[in-house]
């Protein structure tokens, strides 16, 4: 699922990364988002809305919404859109409906 070749883009890939997502080792690479480093691996549902339980997937992807919040390393309303990827980062989907910080 990660773009490999563009015709004007160039993609480098940097020192790979471990990291879990609900419980799941994943592999991205340094200069990743947490949700490139999940959309690159395949995870395309996010969440789900508190109300209606549709699934959220990727939206505004620059941190103006709300359909990427998630728990990081135990700190809950983290937007993994425009969250850099870390070595050994635990990411969880959130539960709920969260409050905004």
């Amino acid at each position: 699922m990660r773009i490999r070749e563009h015709p004007i883009l160039s993609f480098k890939l940097g020192k790979k990364i471990k990291f879990t997502f609900d419980g799941r080792e994943y592999i991205g690479f340094e200069g990743d988002t947490i949700a490139s480093a999940l959309h690159a691996a395949g995870v395309k549902v996010l969440g789900h809305h508190y109300v209606t339980q549709r699934p959220r997937g990727f939206y505004c992807a620059i941190g103006n919404c709300s359909s990427c919040l998630m728990t990081v390393n135990g700190e809950p309303n983290v937007r993994i859109c425009v969250e850099k990827l870390k070595e050994g980062m635990v990411v969880e989907t959130q539960k709920g409906r969260g409050e905004l910080q």
